[in-house]
């Protein structure tokens, strides 16, 4: 079914003015839909730590105003004449961005995010015709429908928005660095990526330990899935498991001790971040070269992969837990959040916008 919609379309956008600033209630124009682009309603968007690395523009690069948010999910409203692959009334998805080239190498192979040309990100980025992304911490997106994604019937919407960011953050590095049976794999931290990475390795059939600064969170932990349990506030801990991991996949946005960790992986071992602290880490060569050990990272995952993450989730009963919010309440969230404040997902419904 083919909505045109020929106009633009206004929306209400929570925005920042300026690195730190508040948000504030604003209204911009969506572009009129090209022939492949679909209108989506958004009613859930999630809340990443990125975005707080964005909207405080510690990693550089800000553009203002900004409207932040990368874990949308909602409903089609309308369709470009070529759209073939969702219809108005359809469940739908968008991720971390919304363009790639579709030429080079990595995007053929279904790895857009790692486009030659520079993938365009859902907000805070340039799209290829020098128009500014914004976000989904809005009432409705246009996107080219190549990079939405259809979010299965077993998943609640509030639920599945994280997933759009948390969950092929931490599904795509598990499942390339082969976690399932047989493989021992700790997750390090467990916050909003720690929680679902621990869901996604047990569901892969990995043995899953979780290394979290405090005991506090294990009945957690264990619940989500996790074989174990150990405070790495504990020097004995580091004892206890030195050798013992095939991957250990770090889910934290802080300086580690990276040599300690790297003392924990078993030869031939990875430490595989997809945290993203503002400050480099520092570690010595020694840690690798003693155990052909190595250090990575992992940038999300391609379309195709991440709707196979979606009906993963679906399949395996996988589920953030999420605080849902209102609109009103996203800079305190914003606080929350770099208090460690939150079990674990902030979701905004973003019909109180």
């Amino acid at each position: 079914m083919c909505n045109q919609h020929t106009n633009t379309t206004p929306t209400r956008v929570l925005s920042v003015a300026n690195a730190k600033a508040p948000f504030e209630t604003t209204t911009i124009e969506r572009r009129a839909l090209r022939p492949d682009d679909v209108l989506i309603d958004i009613k859930f968007s999630g809340i990443c730590h990125s975005d707080i690395h964005s909207a405080f523009d510690e990693w550089g690069g800000g553009m203002f105003p900004m409207v932040p948010g990368h874990e949308i999910a909602g409903v089609v409203e309308a369709v470009g004449r070529n759209v073939t692959k969702y219809a108005v009334g359809d469940r739908v998805g968008v991720g971390c961005f919304v363009d790639s080239c579709g030429e080079c190498e990595y995007c053929l192979a279904g790895d857009e995010q790692y486009c030659t040309k520079g993938v365009v990100q859902t907000y805070n980025s340039l799209d290829y015709d020098g128009e500014q992304t914004y976000g989904g911490y809005s009432q409705k997106i246009v996107v080219k429908e190549g990079f939405v994604v259809r979010i299965p019937d077993a998943l609640e919407m509030d639920v599945a928005s994280p997933l759009l960011c948390a969950g092929i953050t931490t599904y795509s590095p598990l499942k390339h660095w082969n976690v399932g049976p047989g493989k021992k794999v700790a997750i390090v931290g467990m916050g909003g990526l720690g929680h679902v990475a621990i869901q996604f390795a047990h569901a892969m059939g990995a043995e899953v330990t979780v290394l979290s600064r405090s005991m506090n969170k294990e009945s957690e932990a264990l619940s989500f899935g996790a074989d174990h349990y150990f405070a790495t506030s504990n020097e004995e801990t580091f004892k206890e498991l030195a050798g013992r991991f095939d991957v250990i996949l770090n889910t934290v946005s802080a300086n580690l001790e990276v040599d300690a960790y790297l003392s924990l992986l078993r030869i031939d071992g990875t430490l595989v971040n997809v945290g993203a602290p503002a400050e480099p880490d520092q570690y010595s060569v020694f840690s690798l070269i003693m155990g052909r050990r190595s250090i990575a990272g992992s940038l999300v995952g391609g379309i195709k992969e991440t709707q196979e993450m979606l009906n993963f989730a679906a399949e395996h009963k996988i589920a953030p837990q999420i605080e849902v919010i209102n609109a009103s309440q996203v800079d305190e969230a914003y606080e929350r959040v770099l208090k460690s404040d939150v079990r674990y997902r902030f979701v905004i419904d973003v019909a109180t916008l």
